[in-house]
C-alpha cells in the first residue's frame, strides 16, 4: 500500500508550525509515531547544549515527535535539533502565555500548572532521555520510571535505578526507540 503521507487530502488541513506539512486529521491512525521526551535543565552548559541538540536531531530523523518543556536550556537545545532537522516538536509550557515557548517549538501546549506539568511531560512520551538538570528533572525521570516510562540518560543520572545510560545522543535514541517498542508495542 503506497503511504500518502505529507500529502494534503481532502478535508485535511496543515499542521499549524510543522514547515507547511500536512497530516490529515480526520485519519490520525494512519501516521502512528513514536513520542521521545527530553528532560533537562532550563540552562546548560554548552557542552550538555551540544548533545541535547544532536539528540533532538536524532530524533527527527528517526521519525519520531520530540517532546519537552517547551523551554530555554536542554529543551531549546534539543527542540532547535529537531525542528532544523524537520522533526515536528511539542513544547508543553508550564505558564498560560503560548509566546513563552522558545522559537523551536512546534505545537505549544500551555499549561497554566506550573511544576505539575512536569507530569505531562513524562505522560506523553514514549520513552524519556534524560539530561543534566535538577530537581524538575527529577520529577519527570521519576514521574516516568513509576509509570512505566523508559528512562535513557546522557552522562548524569547513573545513581538512579531503573535509568539506562547510553554513551552517545544517537545511541540515547536508538534504546529509547527499543524501549518504547518494548513497552508500548506500537505508537498508539
Amino acid at each position: 500500500m503506497e503511504s500518502d503521507r505529507g500529502v494534503a487530502q481532502p478535508g485535511s488541513a496543515p499542521a499549524s508550525g510543522a514547515g507547511g506539512r500536512w497530516f490529515k486529521s480526520s485519519r490520525p491512525d494512519q501516521f502512528p509515531r513514536w513520542q521521545i521526551g527530553v528532560v533537562g535543565g532550563g540552562q546548560c552548559p554548552p557542552a550538555v547544549e551540544h548533545l541535547a541538540q544532536a539528540t533532538g536531531e536524532a530524533i527527527a530523523q528517526a521519525g519520531a515527535v520530540l517532546i519537552c518543556g517547551g523551554l530555554g536550556g536542554v529543551m531549546s537545545a534539543a527542540a532547535r535539533g529537531a525542528h532544523l532537522a524537520g522533526g515536528l516538536t511539542v513544547g508543553i509550557l508550564p505558564g498560560s502565555a503560548h509566546k513563552d515557548a522558545n522559537a523551536f517549538v512546534d505545537v505549544v501546549i500551555v499549561t497554566d500548572m506550573g511544576h505539575a506539568r512536569n507530569a505531562l511531560v513524562a505522560r506523553s512520551a514514549h520513552a524519556l532521555i534524560a539530561f543534566a538538570g535538577e530537581y524538575g528533572t527529577l520529577s519527570e525521570i521519576a514521574l516516568a520510571l513509576k509509570i512505566g516510562i523508559p528512562v535513557i540518560a546522557l552522562d548524569h543520572w547513573t545513581h538512579l535505578a531503573g535509568v539506562v545510560q547510553a554513551g552517545t545522543p544517537g545511541d540515547a535514541v536508538a534504546l529509547a526507540l527499543a524501549s518504547a517498542e518494548r513497552v508500548h508495542v506500537c505508537p498508539r
